[in-house]
């Protein structure tokens, strides 16, 4: 119960930093927006850390394979689309696009268990989601 709750708000979360950041970019620039979003986290992280774990920040480097070190990298784009899909469609369409997209891709590494994430057979009920998920964007955006 407590993942669901943590997963509704992570999605609240994300869709209002989209909005933020979005309108943050009319003050400046898209990549100088998404610096400040990128150097902010990392204050609150170290923040974070410092009150909490005080682990060694270079154990990171310890993670095999080493490709799984390019989330930040991965992170830096996630913000920049975030921030030019809702400028351009919105906030609500934005996000339902963004969610289905990455319903698609998490079902798809399952599936495939890529990245070291256990193998899952495939489901007829998991697709049909999906297919309903794609609806809604349609039933959605129908005017």
């Amino acid at each position: 119960m407590i993942g669901f709750l943590i997963a509704l708000i992570s999605g609240a979360l994300m869709s209002v930093q989209g909005v933020f950041n979005t309108q943050v970019t009319k003050s400046s620039s898209i990549w100088t927006a998404s610096a400040f979003v990128q150097l902010s986290a990392l204050l609150v992280c170290l923040g974070a850390w410092i009150c909490t774990d005080r682990s060694s920040l270079l154990r990171v480097f310890e993670v095999e394979p080493k490709y799984m070190l390019l989330g930040g990298a991965i992170g830096a784009f996630i913000t920049y689309t975030v921030i030019k899909s809702m400028d351009m469609l919105g906030p609500a369409r934005a996000v339902m696009l963004i969610v289905v997209a990455q319903l698609a891709v998490a079902y798809l590494i399952e599936l495939l268990g890529l990245f070291g994430v256990e193998k899952q057979p495939w489901e007829w009920r998991k697709a049909l989601g999906m297919g309903v998920a794609v609806a809604g964007i349609i039933i959605f955006k129908w005017k």
